[in-house]
């Protein structure tokens, strides 16, 4: 072998999949980890925000009032309502500090792992938009689209903070399709049903009594017919799930497991469900079933993304 082969060689491999994932420290997928569950418990926050009437306890925003960055002593004294607002705000600068500690770490990687740097980047514009969207959500007066539209992109980054983990986990380069061609496009028939339940359970909430301060306004739709109308994909949905979980195992699919997993989140969700709906609304109910609806779409998305793997590991089986 000659020498300059030699030198190619040793360049291929420190450029393999194999050096690239091992290259990923400790921190980098704590920090991950932190993005994703930091999204999720944000998710928690606001609905805490909302379920408590305390969405204006800030009336204003980037300020919690006209000139304090933090609840007044009047407004404390009038409840707790400036507290519980001000303490999600915290959480913003939280996850921004987070999102930038992420990219921070990636940066030594990102010739080999454009893909894990582009997600990074993804996050922290994601954030920083996200508190965009809160104060405009404060300015309309917690207007119900708005704040539907702010739970939608902090799910959508729930998401990408998922397939963020599933990504440190696998090695770059070109991939092939793991499942049959009819298994994944059922998979993203389902993934299209999951984004229409979601859709519509936003859309169910901003009609009904959760409006988050006593002024703010609601979205003029019929709560009780879209309750039905939210049920109807929901339904959909888990019955598309489990046929993904029967075929998965019976054809021994890579992400069996994983759609497992979403029909389990899937089955208590609906229980949640179905309780909200026939007990009132309670409080901390519908707090759980939107956060379940986050854990639900991430789940997916870790499902969708195990539809592929490797070309490596394929030509080495």
């Amino acid at each position: 072998m000659s020498e300059v082969q030699a030198d190619r060689r040793t360049d291929r491999s420190r450029r393999s999949p194999a050096v690239n994932v091992s290259r990923i420290g400790t921190p980098l997928r704590v920090i991950a980890w932190l993005n994703f569950l930091g999204n999720v418990i944000i998710i928690g926050t606001g609905g805490a925000v909302r379920l408590t009437g305390s969405g204006l306890g800030c009336p204003t925003w980037p300020l919690c009032t006209a000139d304090s960055l933090v609840p007044t002593p009047a407004l404390v004294d009038d409840g707790v309502h400036s507290l519980i607002e001000f303490g999600n705000r915290l959480m913003s600068p939280l996850l921004g500090l987070l999102a930038l500690a992420l990219l921070v770490l990636v940066w030594p990687l990102r010739r080999d792992r454009r893909d894990l740097f582009a997600i990074s980047w993804i996050v922290l514009a994601g954030i920083v938009a996200q508190a965009v969207v809160g104060g405009i959500t404060v300015w309309t007066g917690l207007n119900p689209f708005i704040v539907g539209f702010h739970y939608v992109a902090s799910l959508i980054l729930v998401c990408v903070t998922a397939a963020l983990l599933v990504r440190l986990q696998t090695p770059p380069g070109p991939r092939v399709a793991a499942v049959p061609r009819w298994f994944g496009i059922l998979t993203h028939v389902t993934t299209l049903v999951l984004a229409l339940t979601i859709v519509f359970g936003v859309l169910t909430t901003g009609a009904g009594p959760h409006s988050g301060d006593a002024t703010a306004g609601r979205n003029g739709f019929d709560a009780t017919l879209l309750e039905h109308v939210h049920a109807w994909p929901g339904y959909a949905l888990f019955a598309l799930t489990l046929v993904l979980t029967v075929t998965a195992w019976v054809g021994r699919f890579p992400p069996r497991r994983w759609v497992t997993t979403l029909l389990a989140v899937e089955i208590v969700q609906i229980a949640v469900g179905l309780y909200q709906a026939r007990n009132g609304l309670p409080e901390l109910a519908v707090g759980v079933h939107m956060v379940l609806a986050a854990l639900t779409a991430a789940t997916m998305t870790v499902v969708v993304l195990r539809l592929r793997r490797p070309a490596q590991d394929t030509a080495a089986s």
